[in-house]
């Protein structure tokens, strides 16, 4: 189930993200413990969790209208955990009023493939990744 991610969360997170196959963080320092509590304290940063253990997280960054992170342990794949979580990440960026919503990911990934079956738009490069945009407000739906 998803759940607002608390500070205990936070280890695990952190976890998550330094394991990931794709999209590795060339500079683990740009993602701070200081913004990992900001998103626990504003909308955006969510959590799946089964039996206790978490599975996989998202952020959203209702400031600037991004997707600040989805990931998930390779032991979850697969299971539409990563879809439901992308699709709550949406919904603050929504509710937040954000007219752009947008995210980067490396080039070739699973995640790029992820992103144009949601529907989203491949809108350019930004830094030696893809840039991809929700569609347009009149015809956002986020894929159930």
């Amino acid at each position: 189930m998803i759940r607002n991610a608390t500070e205990e969360d936070i280890p695990r997170i952190t976890e998550i993200r330094a394991s990931v196959r794709e999209n590795r963080l060339r500079d683990p320092t740009r993602v701070t413990l200081e913004d990992l509590r900001w998103f626990i304290h504003n909308p955006g940063i969510f959590v799946w969790d089964e039996n206790s253990s978490i599975a996989g997280f998202s952020a959203a960054d209702p400031r600037d209208g991004s997707i600040f992170a989805l990931f998930m342990d390779q032991a979850y794949e697969g299971r539409g955990i990563a879809q439901a979580l992308f699709r709550r990440a949406c919904e603050v960026l929504e509710a937040a009023r954000c007219e752009r919503q947008w995210l980067t990911t490396w080039p070739g990934t699973r995640a790029a493939q992820f992103y144009r079956k949601a529907g989203w738009i491949e809108a350019g490069t930004v830094d030696d990744h893809l840039l991809f945009e929700a569609p347009p407000p009149a015809a956002r739906k986020v894929k159930k």
